[in-house]
């Protein structure tokens, strides 16, 4: 008689712990599509690690399309717009033209670093995947720094980015002043950001 209890707990236990599992994944799921909005999905990192308000941006240093280094901490002192992007995703190329149009106007209050996941360049050569991002921006006219993320370890690992476009900004502080922005972004919405930032 008690052995039978005892079973019937042990299974209610775990099935208990299951369905919590179940509920835990399905809310994770349903973080990460919420956090999607109108950007394109790519991977999914831990939900738990997410950068917030008030953290310092994580430091890196990647390459230009010139050859050039960029190291973000080398940058404090001015507001950062960090914008992960590839050439393959329909909502960037929407928000280029309006990244450009606002380096134009206030590239001298705010730089622009447009983070390249080329790694996202399916069955392409790395000198074929970098080829086609300056070709991309070449045609595009676009001025502002764009950086190559080749590993996706900044875009992936620092950033945990889930969705392009994605953009952080950075106050002058080295720290995230701002919720970041999934989706593109609008010339009037970039001007606003610029006015937030310290």
């Amino acid at each position: 008689m008690w052995k039978r209890i005892a079973a019937v707990i042990g299974l209610f236990i775990l099935v208990a712990v299951a369905v919590v599992n179940f509920i835990q994944d399905k809310q994770a799921d349903h973080e990460a599509d919420n956090e999607q909005q109108d950007g394109v999905r790519m991977v999914s990192p831990s939900t738990s690690d997410k950068l917030k308000v008030g953290e310092t941006a994580p430091d890196f240093t990647l390459e230009t399309l010139s050859g050039q280094t960029v190291t973000l901490s080398e940058l404090k002192g001015q507001k950062v717009f960090l914008n992960f992007w590839a050439t393959w995703c329909p909502p960037c190329k929407e928000e280029m033209p309006e990244m450009e149009k606002f380096q134009q106007e206030y590239g001298d209050e705010v730089t622009v670093l447009a983070i390249n996941g080329t790694a996202g360049e399916q069955g392409m050569e790395r000198a074929d995947k970098i080829e086609n991002v300056k070709q991309f921006v070449q045609d595009g006219g676009f001025t502002f720094p764009v950086l190559l993320d080749m590993e996706l370890s900044v875009t992936s690992e620092q950033y945990q980015v889930i969705s392009i476009p994605t953009t952080y900004f950075i106050g002058t502080d080295g720290v995230i002043q701002k919720p970041k922005k999934v989706g593109p972004m609008t010339y009037d919405f970039m001007v606003e950001m610029k006015n937030a930032l310290e």
